[in-house]
């Protein structure tokens, strides 16, 4: 019989908990013929990542997955040979019961938040014995060889040169989205959470001498680029020029869709943890807004990640790359730090891509987690 594998996913704040578990869910299925229930106890937000779901069904199958309501009134089944607790999320009580009395053990595994600090290599893969006397392991998404990879399916690279290399391809999915590509303007798209340092790069980009392309997908930012173009009511298909900088709101795409655009562009802002995989995998310069923590432990996140990806670049551009991160997460300085990134902008560009093949090389978060299985059994 094949393998089974619970995923349990609780959605706390905007998609990316939802957004990890239905790719690694779908890739198990499809790349490893794995059985696999992912347990969401949102299905409106699952619904907005894959609008062929009903919101209301407590079962149902999509690509594969069955996909189960996780409910407040949980309903006893028997626990899976895997069963994985995504981003510290509390499984039910008789779930755990369950799971401690199947005559079968159970690999209990708690995939964590995606870190590049120093200590993930140290805990990945440490049991931790639980207090119904199953042990339970840490698994730690990372972008080191001691960590457990990132999220890539299987052909994702392949898909994205052939997609880079046909600029009429690029164009017919642009233009699919509403969208006209400009000749000569550089392509940017911005997903991230609200800041305030928006109106001073919308400022600096308007004020250029080349044109400049941005999209924008619904989402959390378009209160700040409403006050910047005082706008009453921003919404999606709505279009803007102001100096050289053209403006355009994009519906909230279906995953394959934002990967394309991320593909698309020559530039991406991009928040949380799935978005900002996924824009590391287009090969293509990048600015990450991290979510905001308690007694500001995401500066050491963004630190410990920026100390890797600058390895192989020259002073200027990690100096130039480091501002600009920096200050997008501080929410000030953005004019000065774009324009000091413009002149070290070609190297930029060929470390993204290098960075992404470095990042190929390793083992993908789905293969690692399977690996770790057979090698428990």
């Amino acid at each position: 019989m094949r393998p089974t594998w619970d995923i349990f996913c609780s959605v706390v704040d905007n998609y990316g908990d939802i957004g990890v578990t239905w790719r690694l869910a779908r890739q198990l299925v499809a790349e490893h013929g794995l059985v696999v229930r992912l347990w969401v106890d949102d299905l409106g937000a699952f619904a907005r990542l894959c609008p062929q779901a009903d919101a209301q069904a407590a079962q149902q199958y999509q690509q594969g997955v069955d996909i189960r309501l996780w409910s407040a009134s949980w309903q006893p089944c028997e626990p899976a040979d895997v069963v994985i607790e995504a981003f510290a999320c509390t499984l039910p009580a008789a779930y755990l019961a369950a799971l401690a009395a199947r005559p079968r053990k159970v690999l209990w595994l708690n995939l964590e938040y995606l870190s590049a600090e120093s200590w993930v290599e140290g805990c990945h893969g440490l049991p931790s014995l639980q207090a119904n006397a199953v042990q339970k392991f840490f698994f730690f998404p990372g972008f080191t060889a001691g960590s457990g990879g990132l999220l890539r399916e299987r052909d994702l690279l392949v898909q994205r040169l052939a997609f880079q290399a046909d600029t009429a391809m690029r164009d017919d999915f642009l233009r699919g989205l509403g969208v006209q590509p400009i000749t000569d303007a550089r392509l940017m798209s911005l997903f991230a959470y609200e800041n305030r340092g928006l109106p001073d790069w919308l400022d600096a980009l308007a004020a250029e001498p080349q044109p400049t392309q941005l999209l924008v997908p619904e989402g959390r930012i378009l209160g700040d680029l409403q006050a910047w173009l005082g706008c009453a009511n921003v919404r999606v298909g709505d279009a803007w020029q102001r100096g050289q900088l053209h403006i355009q709101v994009l519906p909230f795409l279906q995953q394959d869709q934002y990967d394309r655009l991320l593909w698309s562009c020559d530039f991406n802002v991009v928040r949380g943890e799935d978005s900002f995989v996924r824009a590391q995998w287009a090969g293509r310069p990048l600015l990450w807004h991290i979510y905001t923590q308690q007694a500001d432990a995401h500066w050491e996140k963004l630190d410990a990640f920026l100390a890797l990806y600058v390895v192989g670049l020259s002073p200027a551009a990690a100096t130039a790359l480091v501002g600009m991160w920096r200050a997008w997460n501080a929410g000030d300085g953005m004019g000065e730090s774009w324009q000091a990134l413009l002149p070290v902008w070609p190297e930029v560009a060929e470390h993204a891509e290098n960075w992404c093949l470095e990042q190929a090389s390793q083992p993908d978060l789905a293969a690692a987690l399977v690996h770790f299985y057979l090698n428990w059994i």
